[in-house]
């Protein structure tokens, strides 16, 4: 699977970048002390959400990270003329995780791959990727249920 592996070695580059995350005011001070920080230089950090931090000498190289991570599936996405490559096989992966075959639900999918529905609807081969994979989930889950019969 192509976009298995892009998506790991993205991982991978995000959870080798220096984030700090922090639930609890000990985690905080753990992170901050980590960095080299005082708990109280909070002007040296910025929150990224969800509990996760970088500090602000981080910023670009954080900012140029997510571009070139993004560039890079995009381009993987303009570079699948037909929708049968790289784009069957991110919905594959994506409606897979989120279990698509029992929700029939797109939503998820979609958001994880930064998506509107729209955007599928208007691309003939982003819609024609969509419509491969959901035939594939769809297809094995109805193999799953003759074998539990």
């Amino acid at each position: 699977m192509k976009y298995e592996k892009i998506k790991n070695k993205h991982q991978k580059r995000v959870n080798d970048f220096p984030l700090g995350f922090a639930f609890s005011n000990n985690q905080f001070k753990d992170m901050m002390e980590k960095w080299g920080l005082k708990e109280t230089d909070t002007d040296k950090i910025y929150s990224i959400g969800a509990g996760g931090f970088i500090r602000k000498t981080d910023l670009e190289e954080y900012n140029k990270m997510w571009y070139e991570i993004r560039k890079e599936h995009n381009d993987l996405i303009k570079q699948d003329k037909t929708g049968e490559g790289y784009i069957k096989d991110m919905f594959l992966y994506e409606l897979e995780n989120h279990e698509y075959g029992y929700t029939y639900e797109l939503e998820d999918t979609l958001d994880a791959l930064e998506l509107t529905y729209d955007q599928v609807m208007k691309s003939p081969s982003l819609k024609h990727g969509l419509e491969l994979a959901r035939k594939e989930v769809l297809g094995k889950e109805q193999e799953n249920a003759h074998d539990i019969e």
